[in-house]
């Protein structure tokens, strides 16, 4: 059986820790690494860094900040926002980081996803699709951090993007992110059972027993998780204590 990975999501803008409800309604929680250092020491598996505004300035600003990071991490790091080419992702992997995530870009130019997982390897490339339920059974990607819709089917893209050379997929669902009402289990089953690429949920954690649903009935490989534990409303060995109760897989 696989072994389940725990990811904290970091949302930046320009220098502060941030989280919203449906991408919306941006917070302020605090410094970004003052933060990831914390999870780090809890046992966090990875880190998600999302520059939140960079589609708006065309352009990654999170180089510095990773080399901050890891000065004193040492978990893989992914860094996603504002990436728009190979020397983009090069920039950012020079930085520090082991993987990017391109979303807004991915859908805009989709020759991209082959041209970096030649560049620097398959799994360096996670492609990060925000998705918006539009009727049973049916995902919109948006782009533009959740601001614009595309008219792509969720599960159509998933399939492209495989067969265009990406390595693994971070699906945010919209609708729920920061709502604490738990994952669309159905939207993670239904991706599942159309590809072989390792899938990330993210968006909606409000409870353990979320973390629990999503792994077994989404049939997920890692959990991307924020206001939980930004809010401290708990903490990373209390969800993988949890998560081996009930016979889940996760590196304690």
């Amino acid at each position: 059986m696989k072994n389940i990975r725990l990811i904290a999501r970091m949302d930046i803008k320009g220098e502060n820790l941030i989280k919203g409800i449906h991408l919306e309604g941006l917070r302020i929680i605090g410094n970004p690494n003052d933060y990831a250092i914390d999870y780090y020491q809890q046992g966090i598996d990875e880190i998600i860094y999302m520059d939140s505004v960079a589609s708006l300035y065309g352009r990654n600003h999170l180089s510095d900040l990773i080399r901050d990071a890891v000065k004193n991490i040492f978990v893989p790091i992914t860094v996603g926002g504002g990436i728009r080419s190979v020397e983009d992702a090069s920039n950012i992997l020079r930085a520090g980081a082991d993987k990017i995530a391109i979303n807004t870009a991915a859908v805009r130019h989709p020759t991209l996803i082959s041209a970096l997982a030649n560049n620097f390897g398959a799994q360096c490339v996670v492609i990060s699709i925000e998705a918006k339920k539009c009727g049973t059974d049916l995902w919109e990607v948006y782009v533009d951090n959740g601001r614009e819709k595309t008219g792509i089917n969720v599960l159509d893209w998933v399939k492209k993007v495989e067969q265009l050379g990406a390595g693994e997929l971070l699906i945010t669902s919209v609708d729920n992110e920061g709502t604490r009402k738990g994952f669309d289990i159905s939207l993670y089953d239904k991706v599942s059972s159309i590809t072989n690429l390792p899938l990330i949920a993210s968006g909606g954690m409000g409870s353990l027993n979320d973390f629990v649903d999503v792994v077994k009935l989404g049939r997920v490989d890692a959990v991307a998780i924020a206001d939980i534990i930004h809010y401290k409303r708990t903490r990373i060995s209390e969800i993988k204590s949890f998560a081996n109760q009930n016979k889940i897989n996760i590196r304690l």
